[in-house]
């Protein structure tokens, strides 16, 4: 639903006052996008795996709770990528319990409005 003329001056007044108070966050959250953060959550998640790799590996033999450390994290990020990669191939049809909570959601929301 479109916002009428009061409620568009109003949101441009707040987003001229956000850009006078602080232009180095709003230049960060006008380039900051759902993709970006996600890859670099990413790149997070396979540093965290090969690390745990190198862990568990490292010290399997001498600290065996150093070693399920190393697992768990691998874990952990094996999950997070999974995770991802599903979400991602998810996206194209919009399916997943996500969207069906969210569709309902919008639904409520135009009924009660």
């Amino acid at each position: 639903m479109p916002l009428n003329e009061r409620e568009q001056r109003i949101l441009e007044e707040i987003e001229r006052q956000f850009y006078q108070e602080d232009p180095k966050l709003a230049q960060t959250v006008a380039n900051t996008t759902l993709e970006s953060v996600t890859r670099r959550w990413n790149r997070v998640a396979v540093v965290g795996f090969v690390v745990g790799l190198v862990v568990m590996l490292a010290s399997f033999t001498q600290w065996t709770a150093v070693a399920l450390g190393g697992f768990l994290l691998m874990v952990v990020s094996a999950g997070w990528i999974a995770m991802n990669i599903r979400r991602r191939r998810g996206e194209g049809g919009g399916s997943g319990p996500l969207a069906g909570w969210l569709e309902q959601a919008r639904q409520r929301w135009q009924r009660d409005r």
